[in-house]
């Protein structure tokens, strides 16, 4: 038993230096008898199968109204008895065949993760099954589940970077299913029951919604028969969820949240630029540039290298289903709080009106590319890959055209495209603490 967790953690956690990014990019469409399909990449290397999956469109967006934190509240409780197991014998099984089974329900998506050695699949797989479309929801893992986020909750008040998340949320998108907390209130938690929680199953985890991607020493035969053994039950269409595009409000607004902290958390933003739109590749390298470089970008320099006013700052552009946004964030002593977020703001108007320089663009295509092949590291990593590449229909090819979609961006497209994505004049900020030189706007 030790032994294959052991060889499980190992084979996880640890870099694969015989998978190349040659192989990953020999992506196989797998479909079953009952038309599931998967995105496939053999790996006979090491005797492991990672499988992701997704089923788009169904995470915490669509929470009844009173019932937010439904969907996270289900998956925490997909591993806790299913079937005749219940949870203690579930989670004994698992441990016994050292898999790995964990679910999340985003904003957006919801997804589930399974790893096994190929010695312990047929198990694994059938406790899958068994989660998906035969989940217990037993009253003792319920309300055990019902205190940890009640828990959470009462810690979230105190934690400025969790107040700061819900205040922007509420301000950008009010009105708008992303405004409600996917964490829940006490009441909306109070309130879900079993049956809640069955009908959020039997509605959302449907065959049409379902994006799967698969690494491992498995052959394609075999595969689609697993994908029938796990996902065929499942309903084959499931009922809509009419969630709305939404543009991001609150332009030129600023909101102090006062908290009695050493530190002003701030966030600030506008709407941005979704994953599918032409200038994607330049507005990501743009802004890798502005604030997603780490420790070469433009905002980590003005604001830590030259001012010490800050040990982190960084910008990233964040796209969603149904909306876009591109975001900073910094934390700062209160006394500095208005000198970093003016700095931050003259920075955004910088790059909008002047745009970057051709080495600052030729160095971000260098990193961009060159650290891609790090995610091809492990199986868990490229199965995750595959499921992207799906939900954003990247095509089969993605990965051997990367980077040439990266290299075809020009500084001109570049420019255009800062002056396009960043507006200084449409921010929304929020601020969570006691900061000086930072007041609130009626």
């Amino acid at each position: 038993m030790i032994v294959r967790v052991c060889l499980l953690l190992a084979v996880l956690g640890i870099k694969l230096s015989v998978f190349t990014a040659a192989q990953a990019a020999d992506i196989k469409k797998v479909i079953s008898s009952k038309g599931i399909e998967a995105w496939f990449v053999q790996d006979s290397s090491v005797p492991l199968i990672a499988m992701n999956f997704v089923f788009r469109g169904v995470g915490s967006v669509t929470d009844p109204e009173g019932r937010e934190g439904l969907a996270k509240m289900s998956a925490a409780l997909l591993d806790e008895g299913a079937g005749e197991l219940q949870a203690a014998e579930f989670q004994k099984k698992l441990e016994e065949i050292a898999a790995r089974l964990s679910f999340s329900a985003g904003r957006d998506n919801y997804s589930g993760r399974l790893s096994t050695l190929v010695s312990e699949r047929d198990q694994a797989f059938n406790l899958l099954k068994l989660s998906l479309n035969r989940p217990r929801f037993d009253e003792r893992p319920v309300e055990r589940i019902r205190d940890q986020f009640y828990a959470s909750l009462i810690r979230n008040v105190e934690v400025p970077q969790r107040v700061l998340g819900r205040k922007w949320s509420e301000t950008v998108f009010a009105g708008h299913a992303y405004s409600r907390p996917s964490d829940g209130t006490k009441a909306s938690i109070a309130s879900i029951t079993k049956a809640d929680l069955n009908t959020f199953v039997s509605t959302r985890f449907t065959r049409d919604r379902l994006i799967v991607g698969v690494v491992g020493d498995i052959s394609e035969a075999e595969l689609g028969r697993r994908l029938d053994q796990v996902f065929g039950g499942l309903p084959k269409i499931g009922r809509t969820f009419n969630v709305p595009d939404v543009v991001p409000t609150g332009a030129g607004k600023t909101i102090v949240v006062k908290m009695s902290i050493p530190q002003s958390a701030i966030l600030l933003g506008h709407a941005g630029i979704k994953r599918e739109d032409p200038d994607w590749y330049a507005a990501l390298l743009v802004s890798r540039i502005f604030g997603g470089g780490g420790l070469s970008s433009r905002l980590y320099e003005e604001i830590r290298e030259k001012r010490g006013l800050a040990y982190s700052v960084y910008s990233y552009l964040n796209p969603m289903q149904k909306s876009a946004l591109v975001v900073g964030s910094v934390a700062t002593k209160n006394a500095r709080a208005g000198e970093s977020l003016s700095l931050i703001k003259a920075e955004w108007d910088q790059l909008s009106k002047k745009g970057v320089s051709a080495e600052e663009l030729r160095d971000a295509k260098t990193y961009t590319n060159g650290s891609f092949p790090l995610r091809l590291g492990s199986s868990r990593g490229i199965a995750e890959l595959l499921v992207g590449m799906q939900l954003s229909n990247l095509g089969e090819n993605y990965i051997k055209e990367r980077p040439s979609l990266i290299n075809a961006v020009t500084l001109d497209d570049a420019n255009r495209v800062a002056r396009r994505v960043y507006d200084v004049n449409k921010l929304t900020t929020v601020v969570v603490g006691d900061p000086e030189g930072v007041v609130s706007t009626p």
